[in-house]
């Protein structure tokens, strides 16, 4: 472990304090107060945003809502090229927009990278599917030849996004960029830790040609910012946690607005007796300590089939051990820094009851301020007692659960024990039978010889929880439309579809019945 703590985080930084502060000016908002924005790699103020009041969020929503209009009368072609060219700043810019990410989140600079990569592979998605998903479709009406039906496709109208602090870039833009293309304003809250690398995007979808007010920024305390956003838009997204989300969705529900929750999971990792130890060590490595554990797709317990149980654990004590802990903004570090306080004594705190309980530690358990003063090694768990806070809790760290299991279907029940439903993960040497074990792991997501990227970079298919890992899916097809009314033209060319004049009614629903009958053999025969 080496120890990278500088006396300013932004001293090595492309990023001025003034910087800091143009980007901030971007809030409009009439009110006085201001919130600190710390950096986690050495705990110091770095700048301050606005703490916007109620009445700041309406004015934020109104200036999206009639931006909104405009934009919504463009051709899903032109929006769709205003997309484009953001995903091209954001590789153009990707020095300045990785810094950001470190030093609002305190990340190694390789999981940054992972953020900046995922928004350009979103937004190309997006625009390059996007028109054809918008186009309207044909549907059969209830007579051929005599009727037809169309579905249309009009966007909600102002999407409002909470996002979180742990990817600040990537959950900030990916659930924007599809409501974007889809005609909608957007008003984004982005957690008041992080939020400098949200209005950096803000600026930089300016500079593509999206016009202002379009993507709004509103920043300040959730309790505030949140419901006053969540009162006043057509359509909500949101990405937390599992008890902020009911708060979420409940007030959603009163206001008869739809949204989608991506909430915490208790992430299971199987790995089956033919597994190779050493691969699927490398793959728990990823799984359980990219940005220190404060990924909601994490793995947080670990199921080894008995036979595979002592090669897989050495080898990824093994690997857990030959991690690099640093706070630097260069690449080399492997694991970065905890966001705060907070989060640092939550995850000693659920290591302290494992082992008030009787676990083992087999690599880590120790805080590092000589590194960071929220650094906390990777750790590894055994003999976890299942009423413990790391065996039900999220840790939301760089803490892992092993443990072994006498079979597959004991596996799968264990990793079915839950609340949670976001991602699983299967290693086997046998792909096809990994696909199969998936298809009875209640999440999801559900990645075979892969932790998280192989699901999340997929683009083309949704992503989403069961459970109390929320509602909704993003990604792929669905994640566009959530963010659209379907409205249906039906059509008739003999003018009212029912019982003409001079037919007798009797004689008119006996006809019905026989047309209903030949429909039914009809749609047999052309399957």
């Amino acid at each position: 472990m080496t120890s990278q703590l500088a006396d300013s985080v932004l001293s090595s930084a492309a990023v001025t304090t003034r910087d800091l502060e143009t980007l901030a000016d971007r809030i409009e908002t009439s009110e006085a107060a201001s919130i600190p924005v710390r950096a986690p790699a050495t705990d110091e103020v770095v700048s301050r945003i606005p703490a916007c009041s109620e009445a700041d969020v309406e004015s934020a929503v109104e200036r999206a809502r009639t931006a909104q209009s405009e934009w919504a009368t463009r051709d899903p072609k032109a929006r769709a090229a205003v997309l484009d060219r953001f995903a091209d700043l954001v590789l153009e810019r990707r020095e300045r927009l990785l810094d950001l990410i470190q030093i609002e989140t305190g990340k190694s600079r390789v999981d940054a990278a992972e953020e900046v990569l995922d928004v350009p592979a979103t937004a190309a998605y997006y625009a390059t599917r996007g028109p054809d998903l918008l186009a309207d479709e044909s549907r059969d009406g209830v007579f051929p030849l005599l009727t037809d039906a169309r579905v249309t496709y009009d966007p909600v109208g102002v999407v409002g996004v909470i996002s979180p602090w742990n990817y600040p870039l990537t959950l900030a833009i990916t659930d924007a960029i599809p409501a974007l293309l889809a005609g909608n304003g957007v008003v984004l809250k982005p957690d008041e830790k992080t939020p400098f690398v949200a209005l950096e995007l803000a600026a930089l979808l300016e500079e593509a040609g999206l016009p202002p007010g379009v993507f709004e920024i509103v920043t300040g305390e959730g309790s505030t910012v949140g419901p006053a956003l969540i009162d006043r838009a057509d359509y909500l997204s949101f990405t937390g946690s599992t008890a902020t989300g009911r708060s979420v969705a409940e007030r959603a529900g009163r206001n008869l607005i739809d949204c989608s929750l991506e909430l915490g999971g208790k992430n299971p990792m199987v790995v089956l007796a033919d597994a190779d130890p050493e691969t699927a060590a490398r793959g728990a490595v990823q799984g359980c300590f990219a940005n220190a554990g404060q990924l909601c797709l994490a793995m947080e317990r670990i199921y080894v089939e008995a036979p595979r149980y002592e090669a897989f654990l050495d080898a990824f004590v093994r690997e857990t051990r030959a991690l690099s802990l640093g706070t630097g903004l260069e690449y080399g570090p492997d694991v970065g820094s905890l966001i705060d306080g907070d989060q640092l004594e939550r995850v000693e705190a659920h290591v302290a009851d494992a082992l008030e309980r009787g676990a083992s530690i087999l690599t880590g358990g120790r805080a590092r301020p000589d590194v960071g003063p929220f650094c906390y090694e990777p750790t590894i768990l055994t003999d976890v007692a299942p009423d413990s806070m790391a065996a039900c809790e999220e840790t939301f760290g760089p803490v892992v659960s092993v443990e072994p299991v006498p079979s597959a279907g004991r596996a799968v029940e264990a990793a079915n024990k839950t609340e949670y439903g976001l991602n699983a993960s299967v290693w086997t040497g046998d792909r096809r039978r990994g696909i199969e074990l998936a298809r009875e792991i209640d999440a999801g997501t559900v990645c075979v010889n892969d932790a998280y990227i192989s699901g999340w970079a997929a683009t083309d298919a949704p992503m989403g929880g069961v459970g109390d890992s929320g509602l909704g899916r993003r990604h792929g097809p669905e994640g566009l439309e959530r963010y659209l009314e379907s409205k249906t033209i039906a059509s008739s060319r003999v003018g009212p579809v029912w019982n003409p004049p001079g037919v007798p009614a009797r004689w008119f629903v006996r006809g019905m019945v026989g047309a209903l009958g030949v429909r039914k053999r009809l749609s047999r025969w052309f399957r």
